[in-house]
Parts: structure tokens; C-alpha cells; sequence
């Protein structure tokens, strides 16, 4: 009797491991920001588009692809030309996501590594086609609205591919190093021509400021000689007189000296009358 319902015991475990060995296989999961397309073997790739969360399906005749519709990142760098002939290395970093009704289509035309086929190849197109609209010294002062542009052109080429791409930008700019040393040449260029400039402008004052010096000598002297005309001796002799009581007072406030003699000039050669 035990013999026997240890052999019942086994073989339902054995029936139920084999059912849930069954059941697991036709069982599949979605994750999170994901999706499904399943491909039959007698159908075809089936336009439905499975969400996430755990799913049935017939083991070997269906199989389900998954992919993934969160945003990724992508490098796509160029090397092209302007519109004055200059080389522009150019870098572009697009955020792209396939569009969810579109999977079956995008299987069934471009596989599961639809990026690399589509992205390499249309990125250098458009920007290529954008970026020789403009010179050098327009793609850097205008860079807004080149990389709009890029953008706009951009992402409708992507639409006929089944995807959306949620940001493009311009993360890397550079040119030639022909032109990089012109560029340098002619900022030094400017830098010598304004300082030329305020050299010229410099002299050009200290000539303006020398000839209204010039002038007012010429001025001061004329009216010097028109006063010793008028005047005659007189103006000298005031001018000693002011300059004795200068030096008086200048000499009446130093501790060396107390008084002035009475008896005898200071400095100046004074008449005897005007120095009593």
C-alpha cells in the first residue's frame, strides 16, 4: 500500500512538473517601457503590438521580439563643408524612440537593430544638405538656428522610418586648422590695428595739448610786452615790491629768523627810499 501511493505521489508530481513546464514555455514578459511583436511561422509577423505585463504564446510556432521605446541616446559625428568650402567636424547627439504602432513594420523591414541602419545613414544627409546652406562664420554665430533647422529636416526623415526623435543638438563644433590660424591671424590682426589707432590718437592729442600750451605763451607774452609798453619801469618795480613781501613773510614765519634789518636791502636791490 505505501509502495503504491508513493508511486501515484510521484507520478502526479512528475504530470505536474511536465504541465507547468508546458505552461512556462508558452508564457513570456514585457517589461517596463517595452514592447512586443510576435512573429508566427505561419503567418507572419502579426500587427498587434503586445504591452508589458506576462503573456501567453505557442512555443515553437510563435516567438515574441522584444523592444525597447524609452528614449536612447546616440552620437551620430560628420565631417562635411561649408558654404565658403571649410571643413566643419560636427557632432550631433539624438535622443530617438521607435513609435509604438509602428514595431511590426519596423520589424519586417529594418530587424531589431533598426538604429544602426537608419540613424548613420540619414543624420550625415540632412546635415550635410543643412550646413552647406551657410559659411563658417554663420554656423557659429547663427549655431540656434542651424541646429533648428537640422532638427526640423531631421526628424521628418525619421517619421518615414517608423521612430521619433526627441531631441537633436549640436554637441561638438569645430573647423579646419586653416581656417583656426586665419581666424587667430585676424584677431591679431585687429588687436594691432586698435592699438595703431590709439597711438594716432594719442600723438594727436599731445599735439592738440603742445599748441594751446604754444598759444597761451604766445598770448601771456604779448600781453606782458603791451603792459611794459603802457606801464614802463613801474610794472617791474611792482613786481620786486611783491616779491620782497613774499619772501618777508615766508621768512618772518621761520623759527631762524626774529626780525628784518631796517638798515640794508633783502635780496633785492630796493631803492634806499622805498626799503626805509
Amino acid at each position: 500500500m505505501a509502495a503504491q501511493f508513493l508511486n501515484r505521489v510521484g507520478q502526479f508530481g512528475l504530470g505536474v512538473a511536465i504541465v507547468g513546464g508546458v505552461v512556462n514555455s508558452a508564457l513570456y514578459n514585457v517589461d517596463g517601457g517595452h514592447r512586443a511583436v510576435i512573429f508566427d511561422r505561419f503567418t507572419g509577423v502579426k500587427n498587434e503590438v503586445t504591452g508589458e505585463g506576462t503573456h501567453f504564446f505557442i512555443p515553437w510556432v510563435q516567438r515574441p521580439i522584444i523592444y525597447d521605446i524609452r528614449s536612447q541616446p546616440r552620437n551620430v559625428p560628420v565631417v562635411t563643408g561649408s558654404k565658403d568650402l571649410q571643413n566643419v567636424n560636427i557632432t550631433l547627439r539624438i535622443l530617438y524612440r521607435p513609435i509604438p504602432d509602428q514595431l511590426p513594420k519596423i520589424y519586417t523591414i529594418l530587424g531589431q537593430d533598426y538604429d544602426e541602419r537608419v540613424l548613420p545613414s540619414i543624420a550625415p544627409e540632412v546635415l550635410k544638405a543643412v550646413v552647406a546652406q551657410f559659411d563658417a562664420g554663420e554656423l557659429i554665430t547663427q549655431r540656434e538656428m542651424v541646429s533648428q533647422r537640422v532638427s526640423d529636416e531631421l526628424t521628418e526623415r525619421a517619421k518615414q522610418f517608423g521612430f521619433i526623435l526627441d531631441d537633436i543638438s549640436i554637441t561638438h563644433l569645430t573647423f579646419g586648422r586653416e581656417f583656426t590660424l586665419a581666424v587667430e591671424m585676424k584677431q591679431v590682426a585687429q588687436q594691432e590695428a586698435e592699438k595703431a589707432r590709439f597711438v594716432v590718437e594719442k600723438a594727436e592729442q599731445q599735439k592738440l595739448a603742445a599748441i594751446i600750451s604754444a598759444e597761451g605763451d604766445a598770448t601771456a607774452a604779448g600781453l606782458l610786452a603791451k603792459a611794459f609798453g603802457e606801464a614802463g619801469d613801474g610794472l617791474v618795480e611792482l613786481r620786486r615790491i611783491e616779491a620782497a613781501e613774499d619772501i618777508a613773510y615766508q621768512l618772518s614765519r621761520s623759527r631762524g629768523v626774529a626780525y628784518l634789518p631796517g638798515n640794508q636791502n633783502t635780496l633785492l636791490n630796493l631803492p634806499s627810499t622805498l626799503a626805509q
